[in-house]
């Protein structure tokens, strides 16, 4: 059964992330908040934590469109191609946020991805992700966590969350009830921004 912490977004326990990323440090999955959805998580450099992620999400893990949580925008160009001015105005003035933003992905991508054109960067307004990443060194590869009911969609209540996700993942963080809706995903890999999902981010930043 998985790990159950429970961390305030106000001023997360130092402590309690250290024990997270340790989970993360030994190829394990955790479940955490963000600004919009509660994601399902592991460290991008673990490749057995990769492949238990998309056999959890059915896909074959070349195939699957993870997002990059990162910390903040220093390395950037360890995962995406060097980007214009523009680009990145936008990317100042939306992140932190509720956006997943859509770009073209470098050389030096870890290997799972080698062959991927784009990647989704996500710099998500959450102390709790924030500070996980911070102290892991480097981004987690995330996904949303989504639920079989159409109605909900997605499960907002972290006890219902690791009521069902126990046995699958290491460790399930409560960090307050989630939000139900999911982050705007926006490819800036063309010559001109394209909204590929109207979530939470609003579309008022161009």
């Amino acid at each position: 059964m998985a790990k159950f912490f429970r961390i305030f977004e106000e001023n997360p326990n130092s402590r309690e992330i250290t024990k997270v990323v340790n989970i993360l440090k030994e190829g394990g999955l955790i479940i955490y908040p963000t600004d919009t959805v509660y994601g399902l998580g592991c460290d991008i450099t673990n490749v057995k934590a990769l492949e238990r992620i998309a056999r959890i999400k059915s896909i074959k893990l070349e195939k699957a469109n993870f997002s990059f949580v990162c910390h903040d925008l220093s390395n950037l160009s360890d995962y995406v191609k060097q980007i214009d001015t523009g680009t990145f105005k936008i990317l100042k003035r939306a992140l932190p946020g509720p956006y997943t933003f859509v770009l073209p992905g470098s050389r030096t991508l870890p290997n799972p991805f080698k062959k991927k054109k784009t990647v989704g960067i996500r710099i998500p307004k959450n102390a709790i992700a924030l500070e996980i990443v911070r102290q892991l060194g480097n981004p987690i590869v995330s996904t949303s966590i989504r639920d079989e009911d159409e109605v909900l969609e997605y499960t907002t209540d972290p006890e219902l969350i690791l009521e069902k996700w126990g046995d699958k993942v290491d460790c399930v963080i409560d960090g307050g009830y989630g939000d139900n809706e999911p982050s705007t995903i926006i490819d800036l890999s063309g010559n001109e921004p394209m909204v590929l999902r109207e979530g939470k981010g609003s579309l008022e930043i161009f």
